[in-house]
């Protein structure tokens, strides 16, 4: 008859005597500091860290494992390309409508840009083989991310890099750009959060320690 395993082994499956291991909340910690200079020192590079710990976070929701980037980096990517799309539609209709108002200044053509352009946005997901499926979750986050980063402002000339004055409907292809490398950064922190759980000298077979 098969005997229940003891204490000390179910300790040694989970946190292997002799190995060092972290647990959740000092790698979470560690990640965050690990986080900052890319949002702190990088001058006009600077990335903004709240997309970046927003797909942290999905890399934890879809599985925590390198897996899951196969899934979020087309999806994130892809909804920062829509989200993109979605803010020049606005603008273009801004210009075409000449500011028209409501209460405040060109909200006519947010509110009828925005709304012709979610609909082919979203309906477009069901043909997208990177949305299916768990998909879905970083292709909504990337469109929201991208228009996030349009919309905190600040990051209008990011790099340096500015739209002349004929061509201020364009701007959001510069705004994107933080978005995407937010995105790459925040898939790096989930994998590194990960990775510092694994019992070093082990290769990752055991996964990540307990808490």
């Amino acid at each position: 008859m098969k005997r229940d395993a003891s204490p000390k082994e179910e300790r040694g499956r989970t946190r292997p005597e002799g190995r060092l291991t972290l647990s959740l909340p000092v790698a979470v910690a560690i990640t965050v500091v690990v986080a900052l200079p890319f949002g702190l020192w990088l001058g006009p590079w600077t990335i903004p860290l709240f997309p970046a710990f927003i797909v942290w976070t999905e890399y934890f929701v879809l599985g925590s494992s390198p897996q899951a980037l196969k899934t979020i980096a087309p999806a994130y990517i892809a909804g920062v390309v829509a989200g993109t799309a979605a803010l020049i539609l606005s603008l273009l209709l801004d210009g075409w409508l000449d500011g028209a108002s409501l209460i405040a200044a060109g909200d006519v053509a947010w509110i009828a840009g925005l709304f012709l352009a979610f609909i082919p946005l979203i309906w477009v997901m069901r043909f997208l083989p990177f949305t299916q499926g768990q998909g879905g979750l970083p292709y909504f986050n990337g469109i929201t991310m991208g228009m996030a980063t349009y919309f905190v402002g600040g990051y209008e000339e990011y790099g340096s890099l500015s739209m002349p004055d004929h061509a201020q409907p364009l701007v959001p292809l510069i705004t994107m750009l933080p978005a995407v490398f937010a995105g790459v950064l925040g898939m790096f922190l989930g994998w590194f959060n990960i990775a510092i759980m694994t019992p070093l000298g082990r290769g990752g077979s055991d996964g990540p320690a307990k808490l």
